[in-house]
């Protein structure tokens, strides 16, 4: 099933897609599950919300496409490489990424992303699933050449706004080999699919449960496939998995 957070001009308040409509659900999913109430609200009245705001982190994996750690010059471990964004980075579908006043490239990686269900630490790959609620797509926005001046990463994708997540949840998918596709005002700019991921899903939750413990709303971006990712003030970035939906952006120059 398709989850959605959304407002109707109240507090942010959870729904299952259904048709046109959402149902509308209790609470929060995550923690007191997926009971209805009997009221049901058209989409096309509701804004989209980011699907969660992770209560601790956003842990990002990269370089986890072949292509894509060449285009980077393969320079990564043979472990996966797992950083972190900060939950104030997030927005949700149709929000405006802001572009900061800084020198080079913006540019946009679209991601599968896991959400985290329940709470996580040293999990065995084989039990990965009992940790997973759903899966969502994330765009890990980068200042790239801040990212290559710093020699790390935390600024260059930390920035206010440099996590767009939605437009759902999907609670029913096989990630194991869904397309995902980028387009810039249109004009496809990525595209690949999980079945090439260097280190699958099982993998990236053991490991990064090993350094940190996840909680339930954390979401692992997987990495992103290669191709050209740079945009620019006016544009709209819109990212399309499978089974999920698109998220899409505009961009435009920070004040």
């Amino acid at each position: 099933m398709k989850i959605a957070r959304f407002s109707s001009g109240g507090d942010p308040r959870f729904g299952i897609v259904d048709g046109d409509d959402l149902v509308v659900l209790k609470g929060d999913p995550l923690f007191t599950g997926l009971d209805t109430l009997d009221e049901r609200v058209p989409l096309d009245s509701v804004k989209l919300l980011a699907p969660v705001i992770p209560r601790s982190k956003i842990v990002c994996v990269g370089m986890n496409y072949p292509e894509h750690k060449a285009e980077l010059g393969n320079q990564g471990p043979d472990s996966p490489l797992i950083f972190l964004k900060p939950n104030t980075a997030v927005i949700g579908p149709g929000d405006t990424i802001q572009l900061p006043p800084v020198e080079g490239r913006v540019v946009h990686e679209g991601e599968l992303g896991v959400v985290i269900g329940r709470i996580a630490k040293r999990v065995k790959a084989e039990d990965w699933k009992d940790y997973v609620f759903g899966y969502t797509i994330g765009n890990d926005v980068s200042a790239r050449d801040e990212q290559f001046r710093d020699g790390q990463w935390a600024r260059a994708k930390g920035y206010d706004t440099f996590c767009p997540l939605g437009p759902v949840i999907e609670t029913e998918l096989d990630p194991s080999n869904l397309e995902i596709t980028t387009t810039v005002d249109g004009e496809e700019r990525r595209r690949g699919n999980t079945a090439d991921m260097i280190h699958g899903i099982p993998e990236i939750i053991a490991f990064a449960s090993d350094v940190w413990t996840l909680l339930p709303g954390d979401v692992i971006l997987t990495g992103t496939p290669a191709g050209l990712g740079g945009f620019t003030d006016g544009q709209t970035v819109d990212i399309t998995i499978e089974g999920i939906g698109t998220l899409s952006n505009p961009a435009r120059n920070r004040d």
